[in-house]
């Protein structure tokens, strides 16, 4: 028995579905990939401790390859919504601008999902080809896997220009992705779009504050602010 007609509109049904789990997926991956690069915050040793545990219990690998498949699904099923032709671009930062004037704060949300997704596409793909050169070859450092010493030398000598630009766009496309897709399929709804909209700036807001300070210890900046908790840990 099938669980969607086969019709035209069954199938935008399940690409909505598929677009809107990979998304949350996606949305995941991001914040645990960001809990794993904060490890920086303890020290090179904690950094390099946790990336040798996913290697050698062959997690990391999978996910990468996985991680990569499901974003390339994802952004083609949402590229659907972009404007393909350059008229209905223009037409759409028109759009944009008339809003920033009136109370239409759920369409400026999608102008502004639109707009960072097509980033995220250029520099996540960048990012995850890159991320999974490391833990796939030995192409760049002394071996297989991700290395402190690797990724802090990238960062330092300009990475952190376009990380920073990605770091800003993904936030805010994951979370109001999250939002629209909560209000979208009535996801906690006992919940306001008032109230919801305080959890998507609060989780904006924190993973934002928490990925411009391990950005800032990547690019030595600062030092490593909880190397303490670990003997041997500072960057």
């Amino acid at each position: 028995m099938k669980l969607l007609p086969s019709t035209k509109a069954g199938r935008q049904v399940a690409y909505e579905i598929i677009s809107g789990g990979s998304g949350f997926v996606l949305a995941l991956f991001m914040w645990g990939h960001m809990v794993f690069v904060g490890s920086i915050l303890i020290g090179t040793y904690s950094f390099d401790w946790l990336a040798l545990q996913l290697e050698v219990y062959f997690i990391a690998q999978p996910t990468v390859v996985a991680i990569f498949a499901l974003f390339l699904v994802h952004a083609v099923l949402a590229a659907r919504k972009i404007p393909a032709q350059l008229e209905d671009r223009r037409k759409m930062i028109k759009l944009g601008r008339d809003l920033k004037s009136q109370a239409h704060e759920e369409s400026l949300l999608w102008i502004w999902q639109v707009r960072t997704g097509m980033i995220v596409l250029v520099l996540g793909s960048f990012h995850l080809v890159l991320l999974g050169i490391d833990v796939l070859t030995p192409l760049f450092g002394e071996r297989v896997g991700i290395e402190s010493v690797t990724s802090l030398a990238r960062v330092q000598a300009g990475l952190w220009l376009p990380y920073a630009v990605l770091l800003i766009c993904v936030e805010f496309h994951a979370s109001i992705g999250l939002y629209r897709l909560a209000v979208k399929w009535g996801i906690l709804s006992k919940l306001t779009r008032s109230t919801l909209r305080v959890i998507e700036r609060i989780l904006l807001w924190f993973f934002l504050g928490l990925g411009v300070v391990i950005l800032l210890v990547l690019a030595g900046v600062i030092p490593a602010p909880l190397a303490f908790l670990v003997a041997g840990g500072a960057a």
